[in-house]
């Protein structure tokens, strides 16, 4: 099979992507994939946009956000499709600094997120809801992608935030502390696998080799026969201790906050999704995108 290159945009450096490599799954299927780090979703799908990413690991509802409503980041629709669905949240928490020891703290605090209409900042909004917080009782500020607001937070220059991916443990091992999960809010989706609408046949046909490599990986470590190989590449790209990759590893078998292992994205989560925008952002919009929600994700992972 000849070699083909695929470029990848990610927020924190993917589990998935470099176990698929080292296991030689990635070159089974004939791919070179290269991945990027990106600092903001805006960016993430800018790069998209003009092709510098064939695919982007990101959230659901930034695909929502970029392909179906026009009040975006951008400011523009662009035509999306999901190949893939990934995880369930990696761990997705609302996590604060050492200093705050209850809700009230957080009043007049700055709370840091992605972009403010960001579905990661509406998951925050809605867990400091949940604590008798609403918006205009703290400041918000962009703070870019998930690693970013880890060091954020732990340098004191916001005083919460969301986290994820290993990101929250290590905010916690260097003293912050972890609010509550998103799994209070309902079912949620936290990363599929997403691309461009409408690309060529060959490119389609290299993105689903990329996400059945990422989906035969994935099953490898649900089953349990990947646990050594998780720990040291959490250590590695998270930079995590020995204990905190042991529990991202339990984290990612877990599946309430874990990998799925059908790469399926399910409705009631796209639904979790929408109410989330709609309490904060409300538009008309909104109101057509689980009808149509088939319409931006292949049959093979719509559940």
């Amino acid at each position: 099979m000849r070699e083909s290159h695929l470029n990848v945009g990610t927020f924190t450096p993917s589990l998935l992507i470099d176990l698929a490599r080292s296991s030689g799954e990635l070159r089974r299927a004939g791919l070179d994939v290269h991945e990027s780090l990106v600092p903001s979703s805006p960016a993430q799908f800018t790069s998209l946009e003009v092709g510098e990413f064939d695919v982007v690991f990101t959230s659901p509802d930034n695909v929502i956000a970029y392909h179906f409503l026009s009040a975006n980041p951008l400011q523009r629709r662009i035509p999306l499709q999901i190949i893939c669905g990934i995880d369930r949240g990696l761990g997705l928490s609302l996590c604060a600094t050492a200093t705050i020891t209850d809700a009230e703290d957080l009043r007049g605090k700055v709370l840091g997120v992605d972009v403010p209409q960001s579905g990661f900042a509406f998951v925050a909004y809605a867990l400091l809801d949940r604590a008798g917080l609403r918006p205009g009782d703290y400041a918000i500020e962009a703070l870019g992608s998930t690693p970013r607001r880890t060091e954020a937070l732990i340098a004191g220059r916001c005083a919460v935030t969301i986290l994820n991916a290993g990101n929250e443990l290590r905010a916690v091992g260097a003293g912050c502390s972890i609010v509550s999960p998103v799994a209070v809010l309902g079912p949620y989706f936290g990363t599929v696998l997403a691309t461009r609408a409408g690309d060529e046949a060959s490119l389609k046909e290299v993105n689903l080799r990329f996400a059945d490599a990422l989906l035969e990986t994935t099953r490898e470590i649900v089953a349990g026969d990947r646990e050594a190989d998780v720990i040291e590449a959490a250590v590695r790209l998270l930079n995590l201790t020995e204990s905190e990759a042991q529990d991202h590893y339990e984290c990612l078998r877990n599946p309430t906050t874990g990998f799925v292992e059908s790469g399926r994205v399910d409705r009631a989560s796209i639904a979790t999704l929408v109410e989330l925008r709609r309490s904060f952002s409300p538009t008309p919009e909104l109101g057509t995108i689980i009808d149509a929600i088939e319409t931006v994700v292949l049959d093979r992972a719509i559940e």
